[in-house]
């Protein structure tokens, strides 16, 4: 019997198109950083190991493909969290969630279903940003345990918290390689959040997501919900 709902954050809340519109012009200026510290959380994420220190770890990474050596690790690690986390996070006020998805964390709720969130990036002032503070039994970050999607362990911790087995849980994200594969992989249920195009498109060429359920529209998850709670 499901127990418990958790979701991704960035690209499964809102449209991810929704917030990179605000962060145009420093895309533009810190082109050549903003591609390295993304090939660096791919290096650090691939690699499958538990980091004690993830943030130094993924400075290091940073530095390294921006040819700076290692005096710079730190100056670094402080220019990821001024710039991308703090930098991104007042943009979040502007940006405005999925249809349905506000009423599908209520509908949850009167359900008696406990509700997760587990995301790959800090999520604090996001949700408070997003006005989404309050609904949530508990929530994750996974840099903080030191390991990324599709590491099993954020997952498994994240049932822990939220006091349900793995294979009570339905996790909900936006990526088949880190949200599916990495739920499926701690033992959980899964549903992809897609558009209404890449869903159709998905259905003419018969192609698999290996989630339990695909949808574009949280009506639809409400649904699924009401049948695995039945």
């Amino acid at each position: 019997m499901l127990e418990a709902v958790a979701f991704d954050l960035d690209g499964t809340l809102y449209p991810n198109l929704n917030f990179y519109v605000y962060i145009i012009p420093f895309i533009l200026k810190e082109l050549k950083f903003l591609s390295a510290f993304g090939r660096a959380r791919n290096i650090v994420r691939s690699r499958r190991e538990e980091y004690e220190d993830f943030y130094t770890a993924q400075a290091q990474e940073t530095a390294k493909l921006l040819n700076l050596g290692d005096s710079s690790i730190g100056t670094t690690r402080e220019k990821i969290e001024r710039e991308i986390y703090r930098g991104w996070e007042p943009h979040f006020k502007n940006v405005k969630l999925f249809p349905y998805m506000k009423k599908m964390l209520y509908f949850l709720k009167e359900r008696r279903l406990r509700v997760g969130l587990l995301s790959d990036f800090p999520y604090k002032r996001k949700i408070v940003n997003l006005g989404l503070e309050g609904f949530w039994d508990a929530a994750l970050c996974s840099e903080e345990v030191g390991v990324l999607k599709p590491g099993s362990k954020p997952f498994l911790l994240l049932a822990d918290r939220l006091g349900v087995r793995p294979e009570q849980t339905l996790y909900v994200g936006n990526s088949v390689r880190y949200d599916v594969q990495g739920a499926q992989r701690a033992g959980m249920k899964t549903a992809l959040k897609t558009s209404f195009l890449q869903t159709a498109a998905s259905a003419l060429r018969q192609k698999s997501t290996d989630a339990n359920f695909v949808f574009y529209d949280y009506r639809q998850l409400c649904d699924y919900v009401v049948k695995l709670t039945t």
